[in-house]
Formats: C-alpha cells, structure tokens, sequence
C-alpha cells in the first residue's frame, strides 16, 4: 500500500505532531508515504480568496508532481489541502474551460486522473477496521473523547465524498476500534473560525468556545480533530476563550493519528503528545493509556 503524501504547511510548522503521527502510524501499519519532492503551499482559504484560477493551479501543480512519482493516489491529512485538492480535480475533470487555462498556467496537460485521499479514508476504508483491530496492543478504555471533523472534511458532499454531510461517523468508528467512547454531540460539522483565525480572532473565539463548550457539557475529556486548524483554534486559543468568556476549560485536543498510534503500542513522544498547548498526558496517564516505551 503505497501513497504519494502531501504534508501540506501546517504539518511541516505548527502541526508537526500530526505529521509524526501520521507517519508512524503509517509505518507500524506497512503503508507507505512517499513525500511529494518540492511540493507547494495548496493555496488554502488565502488563494481562493484572491485569485480562483491560482486556487485550482497551486494543488493541480502538486497533483502533477504526484503524478511524476508514478503515484495516482495522494494522501493528505489537512482538511484544507484535502478541500484545495479535491475541488482542483473536480474543475480539471468537469470543466474544459478551467482545465484550459490551468493547464496554461501549470504548463503541462492534467485531467484530474490522480485520486485525493484523507488519511482517515485510508485508515478505515482503504486498510479497513477489521485489520486494524488485530493490530492494536493497547486498548484505550475508559476515554470519552468528542470527535471533531470540522466544516472543511465532508463539504461539499458531491467533491468530498467523504463521509456523511452533517452527521459523518469514520472517525467515531475508528475510536471504538481502540476502545475509545465517541460521545454523541450536535457540533461534529461546525466551523471554528479557521480561516479567520488571525484577522478576526473575535470570531473564532466564539466560534471554537461554543465547540469546547458543547464537548464540555456533553461529557468528552477530550476532542478528536483530523484538521490542524481545528486542533490550532481549539487547543492553542483555549486560554483566549477562557478568559475572555470566563471559563475554566482544560480540555486537550488531540489529532486521531495520535490515538491510534498509542492503541498500536507507538510511545507518546514519538506521537508529538508533548507538543500540545493544553497537555493530554495527565489524562492520559489518569486513563492508563500511556505506553512506556
């Protein structure tokens, strides 16, 4: 099982932890990263924003670079770039006219041939429950976590084809094969304000305060994400919230990569668990869950 992976920047910068996980999860599970060679920025909320046309050229240009790799399936685990991604080969392979004048830009022809892949689509679909089921050493019992999937993973369902519009339950899946308790909780699918994160912070201070807070109320000790916005907005604004709404949250925010790496027996270090603003190792260690390695 081999994959052309693309990081994207928030792996390679404020999301490393997510990066480490993923690859050790990978490698403990024999599927293959290759990263793509001098891959670009996928253009993200900023290049939409600006300009459409470089939106589509930005991904299709590292979908080209895929493609050199001898790879038609890329793996992604930003739910930015998975979006920037998908939607690029929805235009190249539907619209002549955009195909065109990317295709212009780029300087090389592409039909939308190369297939996008979450890597939680890989984990569950691809690698499948059953198998992984028999690869896991380390039951977590005794977590109740809130899986988060975010605005940007399911939407808009006829591109993602990911998971169900408003109520998508891979990762609530993924969590009970390791023992986990997915709670049942109404903000799976809110947005957080990502992409407003430095320019309106206001914003996303009340949009991210209500997820922590519906998690909070619905019992979750922690929040599942498989978006580095998300877990950014989440975990490292979770002070900002506290003091702006008064509050009292301590809630970690962990990536699903992680938590499947410590149901493989991976140590923590190895999975970035020291890399978060609100630490999950007390929990975690309170949940002996911890492997020791």
């Amino acid at each position: 099982m081999k994959y052309a992976y693309f990081p994207g920047c928030s792996l390679h910068s404020t999301a490393k932890e997510y990066d480490l996980s993923t690859k050790e999860v990978a490698k403990a599970l024999g599927i293959e990263l290759i990263e793509i060679p001098d891959w670009i920025c996928c253009g993200a909320t900023p290049a939409h924003i600006t300009m459409h046309l470089l939106s589509l050229a930005l991904p299709v240009k590292n979908l080209l670079k895929a493609k050199e790799m001898d790879s038609f399936e890329v793996a992604t685990c930003c739910a930015a770039c998975f979006s920037r991604l998908k939607i690029a080969n929805h235009f190249m392979q539907n619209d002549s006219i955009h195909r065109k004048n990317v295709e212009e830009i780029v300087g090389e022809p592409y039909k939308g041939e190369v297939k996008v892949r979450h890597f939680l689509d890989i984990l569950v679909n691809v690698f499948g429950l059953k198998n992984l089921t028999g690869k896991i050493t380390n039951k977590l019992s005794g977590l109740k976590v809130a899986c988060y999937y975010g605005c940007l993973l399911t939407r808009p369902p006829e591109i993602t084809q990911l998971d169900d519009l408003e109520e998508p339950h891979l990762m609530d899946d993924l969590m009970k094969v390791l023992n986990v308790e997915p709670v049942k909780w109404p903000y799976k699918t809110e947005c957080c304000g990502a992409s407003f994160s430095l320019t309106k912070t206001d914003i996303v201070l009340k949009l991210s305060g209500d997820i922590l807070q519906m998690a909070h109320d619905e019992g979750a000790q922690a929040i599942v994400v498989a978006c580095p916005l998300c877990q950014s907005n989440l975990d490292l604004r979770q002070s900002m919230i506290n003091k702006k709404f008064k509050k009292n949250f301590n809630i970690p925010v962990l990536y699903f990569t992680q938590l499947v790496g410590l149901g493989l027996g991976i140590a923590p270090k190895k999975l970035g668990l020291d890399k978060h603003i609100v630490s999950p190792l007390p929990l975690l260690k309170e949940r002996k869950v911890l492997v020791d390695k």
